[in-house]
């Protein structure tokens, strides 16, 4: 817990996550490729810091919208009972400074209130230091549900954090047909809800969702204004914000079963840290492939320089240690299933060539081709194909083979030439 003082209290947040073990990432809407960063010179009173990143390219422009930038903070699990905490740092006014080879400082000031106001006039809580609350989406009736965290609430609606595995049936515009929010005392809310962005998370399988809340019925109404107030001044408790109306709130005081129930709940832990560098190696491209189909489905433009890096990833592994890289590819069981086959038939495909043709001048397109090679088949899921895990019926069956001219008519749609 914080004590009461009088600076920013943004900042006080900040120095507290920061203190812990953490990884920064910044994030663009206009790339996939995340930058990694590091807070420098935070000033406790203003809430002015400086950002350190690593970034060898002229377009440090492309991560600072309009004269702000976002990024997450990552809290690794203490332990595999536990959960990764991320938090969303959103609007942050930044002003890129000196650049040496391949880095750079943003001088970066955090807001002076601890809660950011939407577009609608709506005040959007953060869930901080701690605060914790389960989420539910119903994405087809009766045929796939998903779980995640909440991230951040407001009585417009909110941000939930999922594997990004389960993201594979999720698209921008897509209406839900209910999103429940389940709090640690018990108290819920649900709604219909309409998902307004989507990217990638954090720096480790995760994505966000923000979320709209469509139809809220009437009785639900009072529930939502009451958790946002209770959220709002569990944050403003949490935080150290003085005031009279600032304690702790009893819609965050677990039950006793929930303690368990939320660790149980929580994502898959990270990779330990004894996981060999190879491993690591494949399991980013995994992500940066997962990434691109985010940007594909969502974004309307084709992340090319993405699926490069993936390509030129997998040619330096292998080139690097063969015997070590393919053994790799056998750890990437817990992905989903289309990414695992691609990277796979990918690693295999640039092994065989390297060691008949290294200098072939088509090895790279190749290796491209091949790790797209199975991204239609997310592309093609709704409520007739509601997973690519179960059993599938014969109509299912027929629906997935058309996978190939599914991802051929998108990269058309986005005009993309390979």
């Amino acid at each position: 817990m914080l004590s009461h003082y009088s600076g920013n209290h943004l900042a006080g947040v900040l120095r507290t996550l920061i203190a812990k073990e953490h990884t920064i990432t910044v994030f663009s809407k206009k790339t996939t490729n995340p930058l990694q960063g590091e807070i420098l010179n935070l000033d406790m009173d203003t809430g002015a810091f400086e950002l350190s990143v690593t970034y060898d390219k002229a377009d440090i422009e492309s991560y600072i919208y309009q004269g702000y930038l976002s990024f997450d903070i990552e809290i690794p699990a203490p332990s595999d009972e536990e959960v990764t905490e991320i938090y969303n740092f959103e609007k942050i006014k930044a002003q890129p400074l000196k650049k040496e080879t391949g880095a750079y400082e943003i001088k970066c000031q955090l807001a002076d209130a601890l809660f950011t106001e939407e577009t609608r006039g709506a005040v959007r809580i953060p869930l901080i230091l701690g605060m914790s609350a389960r989420a539910t989406l119903e994405v087809f009736p009766n045929e796939l549900t998903i779980k995640g965290r909440l991230r951040n609430i407001s009585t417009g609606g909110c941000m939930l954090d999922i594997d990004i595995e389960d993201s594979l049936p999720l698209y921008v515009n897509q209406v839900l047909p209910s999103v429940t929010l389940e709090f640690p005392n018990g108290e819920y809310f649900y709604a219909r809800g309409c998902i307004r962005h989507m990217r990638p998370f954090g720096s480790e399988g995760h994505a966000a969702l923000g979320i709209q809340f469509v139809e809220v019925e009437r009785d639900m109404e009072n529930a939502l204004f009451h958790v946002v107030s209770e959220s709002e001044r569990e944050a403003a408790y949490r935080a150290g914000v003085d005031g009279r109306s600032v304690s702790q709130s009893a819609v965050y005081i677990p039950r006793k079963k929930e303690d368990s129930i939320l660790k149980h709940a929580s994502q898959k832990s990270n990779e330990s840290p004894n996981t060999p560098p190879m491993v690591k190696g494949v399991r980013t491209i995994a992500r940066q492939l997962q990434a691109v189909l985010i940007f594909i489905k969502n974004w309307n433009a084709f992340p090319e320089e993405t699926l490069y890096d993936c390509t030129d990833s997998l040619l330096y592994l292998v080139r690097q240690n063969r015997k070590e890289f393919l053994y790799a590819l056998s750890f990437l069981r817990d992905q989903p299933e289309w990414v695992r086959h691609a990277i796979q038939v990918a690693g295999l495909l640039a092994d065989m060539v390297t060691s008949r043709d290294p200098h072939s001048p088509h090895l790279r397109e190749a290796l491209a081709g091949t790790l797209m090679h199975t991204m239609g088949k997310p592309l093609l899921m709704s409520d007739k194909l509601p997973s690519l895990k179960t059993n599938m019926t014969p109509q299912q069956k027929e629906i997935l083979r058309g996978h190939v001219d599914k991802l051929l008519e998108k990269i058309a749609e986005l005009g993309w030439q390979p």
